[in-house]
């Protein structure tokens, strides 16, 4: 009887043995199998003549699949995901399929509902959608074509759909699901703005080099239309009746990037993202996998979609930090695009106004491909970049009253104004104004922050939330007051302040639940609001034409930070945001409230600009021995008790002693303390990648096997991010 070795989603960096009674099932194809008391899904990666355990094998329960699930390339990026990052396979192959097919469901095509205008109705809109614009905006898309209720979702409430079927105005059916593959019907004439010189060259080097792997890194500053160069590479992939997969960082993206992609090319665009629900990824999936999809958009996870025809890669704002998975596999969605790339012989465009250091790097030294747009679209300005000393200044909610005046200058103009805060919430901090205790979270030994509008107090690491105290634990005190300012403490003294203006909020508080940020987004750039005070989502590559002051009310912080990726990040954020402004016909300008005004940082980065604060980083790195320049490996421990996690890695240590590898610690995480668990780090550093990893291949299965590490929570994180 064949034996089957099976990858199952489990902890071990093993496969397991079974039987079954006939022979030729492929690899990619998923099995049923019993394991212990319980059954498991796996995936068939290989047979054997032989097993050490014959008498013991059990038989397959199931076979689920009669063809792969997972093709050769991405079987093939599985074991160089598992090789790369020392992640059991079983849990590499789970993470890359679509959760429902984790679950066991068929990976054939299921009815969609779909909602159609009902026959009948006439062209001209009904009175009943008068007050409703919602409504009566999706009357006008259903008007030329039925559109699948999944796809309406990311832009309409589930109200704004039952609405027009109440009103009995449309219907919803099911519709038996075709995924055949199918060649792209372009517009005859596709409508396009003509592009500048620049851009003009990045697309001819890009479309030169379709059907074999290049990689090109698109430095562009904000504004300088790096979507339009994607935009015509892309029409000449779909001319080919190839795909293209597009990565964004954010969920907020996707649909006003979707809807420009679909407003070009009248074609389908798959989305996905974890707002989705499992079958409605599974349908996008099965849709990219037969080729009836010409273009994918996604986040991070999206890497894994297969395609039937890959023409094109593009990984947009590539130096964003969402782009690595920071729980389970930790891998990087943007370096998993190149390997990705290499294999399907195709190009990859890495595109962002503030590449990452690692990029540029290859890219300076030759292998990626630079291309640069140094001007922005149109007649827009590049912002002026100012920076305000607020030392011995009186702050009001953290801002100077000087930059108060000059809000309300931009405002009695008609403009919009954007205000920076890092912290959400109403402050950081509540604190005993008579004794000084501050109230901590226990399991994390961090200040709770206080949400007023929520009356509670909430610990922004594990979740934990309680209800605001009205007198102090330690000293029974009842004058309680809060430290430092978050978005909810901005809003509050900018609506006092400029009450005839709309004042919106956007945060990860404020922008929960589907199609919020979009609808948001939409009622910003429609003049609803004139006062925008958010947190980072602000500098996520949103389009805001009317905002013509961008206002980052404190900084300095980074500057400080225990980690050497905090100063890049800084002028990320800080050319990121002063992107936003200025980006139609009206001058734009970005001030930077700080202690430092002086800060060689800050000095470099608003006189001579992104571009040359980074290759004077990567002088700075190269001299320190740090990445790009050298590599980095971290073993993590969490564990109720920090001497268990710390006697782990010290036998860790002592395993991977080599003359050429340095090893820094055991020590302490940057916070300590996090949901109740101690967590401990060993960093790993060396001037050779392929060494670090022959090192820590070497040991794994050692490592694995120590009695402590039963005993706590380790991984390995290879090219670490961060260190918290």
């Amino acid at each position: 009887m064949p034996i089957y070795q099976v990858a199952l989603p489990l902890p071990k960096r093993q496969l397991f043995d079974y039987l079954y009674e006939h022979t030729g099932l492929q690899p990619g194809c998923r099995v049923r199998v019993p394991f212990g008391p319980r059954e498991l899904i796996g995936i068939i990666i290989t047979t054997t003549e032989d097993s050490p355990f014959l008498n013991k094998l059990k038989p397959i329960t199931q076979v689920i699949d009669q063809q792969p699930v997972i093709d050769k390339t991405l079987l093939s990026l599985c074991n160089w995901l598992a090789g790369y990052y020392h992640h059991p396979i079983g849990e590499v192959m789970h993470t890359v399929l679509p959760v429902a097919l984790r679950k066991g469901e068929s990976d054939k095509p299921k009815p969609i509902q779909v909602l159609s205008l009902i026959e009948g109705n006439q062209t001209v809109i009904p009175e009943q959608l008068n007050r409703a614009k919602k409504q009566r905006e999706l009357y006008i898309e259903l008007l030329e074509r039925a559109i699948p209720v999944s796809s309406l979702k990311q832009t309409y409430t589930d109200t704004v759909i039952k609405g027009l079927v109440e009103k009995r105005i449309a219907k919803i059916e099911s519709v038996d699901e075709q995924n055949e593959a199918t060649e792209f019907t372009l517009p005859e004439a596709i409508e396009k703005p003509q592009p500048n010189v620049e851009q003009a060259l990045a697309i001819t080097a890009i479309t030169q080099s379709l059907a074999k792997y290049r990689c090109f890194l698109l430095e562009g500053i904000t504004g300088s239309g790096k979507t339009e160069v994607y935009l015509q590479s892309i029409e000449e992939v779909l001319k080919n009746h190839q795909q293209v997969l597009i990565l964004v960082p954010e969920i907020g993206l996707t649909p006003q990037t979707v809807k420009r992609f679909e407003k070009r090319f009248e074609i389908e665009v798959g989305i996905l993202h974890s707002n989705l629900t499992d079958n409605e990824r599974l349908a996008v999936w099965q849709k990219s996998r037969s080729g009836k999809l010409g273009i994918i958009i996604g986040t991070r996870s999206s890497i894994f979609t297969p395609m039937a025809r890959p023409g094109m890669i593009i990984v947009d704002e590539e130096h964003d930090a969402s782009y690595k998975q920071q729980d389970g596999l930790k891998y990087s969605a943007r370096d998993l695009a190149v390997i990705r790339a290499k294999e399907h012989k195709i190009p990859l465009i890495l595109g962002s106004a503030t590449p990452s250091l690692e990029s540029l790097n290859n890219a300076l030294t030759g292998r990626y491909q630079l291309l640069q747009l140094h001007q922005r679209a149109g007649n827009a300005q590049q912002a002026k970049q100012s920076v305000l000393d607020i030392t011995n200044q009186p702050l009001t909610a953290g801002l100077a009253a000087g930059m108060l005046t000059r809000v309300e200058q931009h405002l009695k103009a008609g403009n919009q104004v954007m205000l920076f805060v890092n912290r959400r919430g109403f402050a950081p901090a509540l604190l005993c104004h008579q004794c000084g205790h501050v109230e901590e979270c226990r399991r994390c030994n961090k200040p709770y922050t206080v949400h007023k509008s929520l009356h509670k107090m909430q610990c922004h690491h594990c979740g934990a939330a309680k209800p605001l105290p009205k007198q102090c634990r330690e000293c029974g005190h009842h004058e309680l007051i809060t430290q430092g300012v978050g978005t909810e403490q901005l809003t509050m003294y900018l609506e006092q302040e400029f009450p005839q203006y709309s004042a919106v909020r956007i945060d990860s508080d404020s922008v929960r639940g589907k199609a919020k940020l979009d609808n948001l987004l939409t009622e910003i750039n429609g003049g609803a609001h004139q006062i925008l005070i958010g947190t980072q989502i602000l500098s996520k590559g949103h389009h805001f034409p009317n905002v013509t002051l961008v206002v980052i009310l404190d900084a300095d912080g980074a500057l400080f930070s225990a980690d050497f990726r905090a100063s890049e990040h800084l002028a990320q954020l800080i050319t990121q945001l002063s992107g936003r402004a200025g980006r139609a016909e009206k001058p734009g300008e970005m001030w930077l409230q700080t202690h430092q005004p002086g800060h060689p940082l800050l000095q470099d980065l608003i006189h001579n600009g992104y571009g040359h604060f980074a290759r004077f980083a990567l002088s700075e790195r190269k001299l320190a021995n740090l990445p790009p320049f050298s590599f980095h490996a971290l073993f993590r421990t969490e564990s109720l008790k920090a001497q268990d996690g710390f006697e782990f890695l010290s036998h860790v240590s002592q395993m991977l002693q080599h003359p050429q590898v340095h090893l820094v610690g055991p020590i302490p995480a940057i916070m300590e303390k996090r949901q109740g668990k101690y967590r401990m780090q060993l960093l790993v550093q060396s001037q050779s990648r392929g060494l670090i990893n022959k090192v820590i291949g070497h040991f794994a299965a050692e490592i694995e096997a120590l009695p402590m590490a039963r005993k706590i929570r380790w991984s390995i994180d290879i090219d670490p991010q961060d260190f918290m």
